[in-house]
């Protein structure tokens, strides 16, 4: 399992175009993905999952991977929040 803490860095935080993208890259991998936000835990390949986390600007989550490519997949995801959902 990987684990990572990752801080939402664009000013609209997770709306429904971001929770889109991270849903599209999520599905791209075999393994399993949990988003945790205080004590809220969602399934990271469903839309609406993603949505009622409430994930604002400067939010942190921390986020599982689990599976046979769960490191691709960590990294994956990490580069989204990195590149600020291309915002």
């Amino acid at each position: 399992m990987v684990r990572i803490e990752v801080e939402v860095m664009n000013e609209a935080g997770i709306h429904a175009r971001p929770a889109a993208m991270l849903v599209k890259v999520a599905n791209r991998y075999q393994s399993e993905l949990l988003i945790e936000k205080d004590d809220m835990k969602i399934n990271g390949k469903s839309i609406m999952g993603i949505i009622t986390l409430g994930a604002t600007h400067k939010s942190r989550l921390t986020i599982s991977v689990e599976g046979p490519d769960e490191e691709e997949a960590a990294s994956a995801i990490k580069q989204l929040f990195l590149n600020r959902f291309e915002e």
